[in-house]
């Protein structure tokens, strides 16, 4: 790996932690989770919009496969590097551990690094780049909604649609198809192994985001047809 990159890497840790303990200090009163989600926030924005400016071709945004990485893409990945490791430790912190987020930060990592370290299968990456972090302003803004007093509302409820509906056309129709070509192409066996284990956490949250959608609907109809009962 380039020292450069690994440089930009341990920035970006320093980087991102700052950013968390600013964001600390500027909302005293507010929670550890609220703080780390602003922070979680501004990486999506900026890890989409980093992946899509080192896309080489948009007619043909995964091309070329298993090719040697750009250094736009490679300090694209960088940065989310930087972030996975930060936001690993974050979650090590907060009052509950997510074990499916610590496994799903973990093949990312690994992922991300192994395509850093091969300083191949840019195009490849900043798609599942681009793929996973699509969503997450809308993961993190439910959240951060309900710490401001939006919970059980409209307003919470179409964070939670517009969730649900991007993480599931990036992940379960986007993420298959990537998963396919990354697999198929002539790609380092750890790369493989990482993005067809990315796919399995993809799918396992899939599961949950549709029960827990398909709960929400189910109490809002029951909260309204109970008055009307009455």
């Amino acid at each position: 790996m380039d020292e450069s990159i690994i440089n930009l890497i341990v920035f970006g840790v320093v980087s991102w932690t700052t950013l968390f303990l600013l964001t600390r200090k500027l909302f005293p009163n507010r929670s550890f989770d609220f703080c780390n989600r602003l922070v979680s926030t501004v990486h999506a924005i900026l890890a989409v919009t980093l992946a899509s400016l080192s896309v080489q071709d948009w007619s043909c945004p995964i091309s070329p496969l298993a090719s040697r990485s750009t250094t736009k893409q490679m300090r694209a990945i960088a940065l989310s590097v930087a972030y996975l490791i930060y936001d690993f430790v974050c979650c090590l912190f907060d009052k509950q551990v997510k074990i499916d987020n610590l496994i799903h930060h973990l093949v990312s990592a690994v992922g991300l690094g192994a395509g850093l370290y091969y300083q191949r299968c840019g195009s490849e990456m900043v798609a599942a780049l681009w793929l996973t972090e699509i969503s997450s302003p809308f993961l993190h803004l439910r959240e951060i909604l309900k710490e401001l007093g939006y919970k059980d509302t409209d307003l919470n409820l179409a964070a939670d649609v517009l969730f649900a509906v991007i993480f599931s056309c990036a992940r379960m129709i986007g993420g298959p198809y990537l998963t396919y070509v990354t697999l198929s192409a002539d790609n380092p066996v750890l790369i493989k192994a990482m993005a067809f284990g990315l796919q399995l956490v993809s799918a396992f949250w899939f599961y949950k985001i549709a029960r827990m959608i398909m709960y929400k609907f189910s109490r809002r109809t029951k909260a309204k047809t109970v008055p009307s009962n009455m």
